[in-house]
């Protein structure tokens, strides 16, 4: 059975989608600790990051790289931060989570509730700086 992030690069679930290539799919986290919290995904379904295959995960990062980059253009953070947890959805992913303090990077922070339009505007605006 397809994980629901596989649903969602298929466009099976809607998602509110920041960026997108051939190999990888980034979009906002539905349940976001902080304001353009996003998760990048490969297309290529997999369960454990370190189980991607070399030219994959490697490509992943760079990927991530450029959406850390938008994100750090339109959320007013010091750095973005990358967490690698990889329980709660059996697809590799990595969350990129715009911070001003170390303690808001903790997944287990309250989660934050934006309207669909305040979603749809977030992930335009970082689109929009993604190169």
């Amino acid at each position: 059975m397809a994980s629901i992030f596989t649903k969602i690069i298929k466009g099976e679930f809607s998602s509110y989608k920041i960026a997108e290539n051939e190999n990888y799919y980034a979009f906002l986290d539905i349940n976001p600790i902080v304001k353009g919290h996003t998760l990048v995904v490969p297309k290529k379904e997999v369960d454990y990051i370190f189980d991607l295959e070399d030219d994959i995960i490697a490509g992943m990062n760079v990927f991530a790289k450029k959406i850390a980059i938008a994100i750090k253009k339109v959320i007013d953070c010091k750095r973005v931060g990358v967490l690698v947890l990889g329980l709660e959805v059996p697809h590799a992913h990595i969350h990129l989570i715009p911070f001003n303090h170390e303690t808001e990077l903790n997944i287990k922070n309250p989660k934050l509730k934006f309207s669909n339009e305040e979603f749809k505007q977030i992930a335009k605006n970082i689109s929009s700086f993604v190169n």
